[in-house]
């Protein structure tokens, strides 16, 4: 079987997806929904789509460029922006030309804005000589996008057009169907693949959760992030922090200066996690933490929610992320409205002297993930989901 994916090519979650399937002897291609000459180091077995690429990086296990070399990443990720630019038709042709050159058996977009767009441009230029077609809704794709008149026309014509769609969440089915979704959904499964639980145990401290005292923040502050209403929250819970350490990862500049006048200001350290940081220490410092914050203003399902949750960590989460399908809010967790530090900081108290309510969570919110989201659990998940469409269309589910 053939799969052409759309996707973002430097992103650790297409990454992630592709390494469910890479083993199974088909043969995937890869293009980059955004052309930037950039592919993710986990990438493996498959065959990847630049413009441009550096000439002299080194590659993932069975890894086949195409495209044109040049000497570093840096100058490619330039050289393509420049092109885009110049000829801003350029990546869609290249699309269609693809397809009509290594023909498909499936194609599958990873993400709405940026692949679920491009690939419904070639759809309408290739009309009906286009292969079967699977979108798969990220993070906000559809729950935030939606409210902008802009998006909200193509993602109607993206759902309208697909044959098969997949999510993280209920919500985003019943909101997929809501804005116009034909076409058969496939899974409901976490985006980013499973977590390998025998290696995560290892990374986890032994003993209860309330003897813990790290309090780990997810430091994004954008368009969705919002890390500043957490510190913000911590500041007004000074008074039950002494002898704990706030780590903050994946960091804003903006939440890097904030973490560095907060410990100031209050006297608690304050760790800020370098990007780049191995994924396997991220996992350590929720295995120590007692409770793991996260809060953004639109999201589907938090990977760092789930590794909180796999690591014994209480989770504290804002409740526009899928939070709800996975805990009892109260009681395994704590859901918060993203943008008030007040009842942030409420959620904080209770989740820094209930020690009897993060000991129970921890026990049942791991039983939830055995059930749910161990690694080999999602790999078999993902590849039924290509064989449900293999026998759907009649197609031999082989190399």
């Amino acid at each position: 079987m053939r799969i052409l994916v759309i996707a973002m090519s430097n992103s650790i979650h297409t990454a992630r997806w592709i390494s469910q399937i890479a083993d199974r002897g088909w043969d995937i291609h890869l293009f980059p929904s955004i052309d930037c000459g950039l592919l993710h180091p986990d990438m493996k077995n498959i065959t990847v789509y630049q413009t441009f690429y550096a000439h002299d990086r080194s590659v993932g296990h069975n890894v086949t460029l195409h495209g044109i070399p040049v000497l570093s990443e840096h100058l490619a990720n330039a050289t393509t922006l420049l092109l885009k630019k110049l000829k801003p038709g350029h990546q869609l042709k290249r699309l269609v030309r693809l397809i009509g050159n290594i023909r498909p058996d499936i194609i599958h977009s990873l993400e709405i804005q940026a692949a679920g767009y491009l690939t419904m441009e070639a759809k309408r230029i290739l009309r009906g000589s286009f292969p079967p077609w699977i979108v798969t809704n990220w993070g906000s794709d559809i729950y935030f996008f939606r409210r902008f008149p802009e998006h909200e026309k193509k993602i109607r014509e993206v759902l309208s057009s697909c044959d098969y769609y997949t999510c993280e969440c209920e919500r985003d089915v019943a909101l997929a169907h809501e804005y116009g979704l034909k076409g058969r959904v496939l899974s409901v499964m976490p985006n980013a693949g499973g977590i390998d639980l025998g290696f995560a145990a290892g990374l986890r401290r032994h003993g209860a959760t309330s003897a813990r005292r790290v309090i780990m923040l997810k430091g994004y502050h954008s368009w969705a992030g919002r890390a500043l209403v957490g510190l913000q929250a911590l500041e007004s819970c000074v008074d039950l922090l002494s002898g704990y350490t706030i780590a903050v990862y994946s960091v804003s500049p903006a939440v890097a200066k904030a973490g560095k006048r907060f410990e100031k200001m209050t006297g608690i350290r304050t760790k800020i996690i370098p990007k780049g940081t191995p994924h396997a220490e991220i996992l350590g410092l929720h295995g120590s933490a007692r409770l793991s914050i996260g809060l953004s203003v639109s999201d589907g399902l938090s990977t760092s929610f789930l590794e909180a949750m796999a690591m014994g960590s209480f989770p504290i989460q804002s409740w526009t992320a899928c939070a709800d399908e996975w805990i009892e809010d109260g009681k395994t967790g704590l859901l918060v409205p993203p943008e008030d530090p007040l009842a942030v900081a409420q959620a904080i108290r209770h989740a820094l002297t209930d020690d009897e309510m993060v000991d129970h969570a921890a026990e049942k919110n791991y039983r939830t993930v055995e059930m749910r989201l161990d690694h080999a659990l999602l790999k078999h998940k993902a590849t039924e989901l290509y064989a449900a469409f293999a026998k759907d269309r009649g197609i031999r589910n082989e190399a």
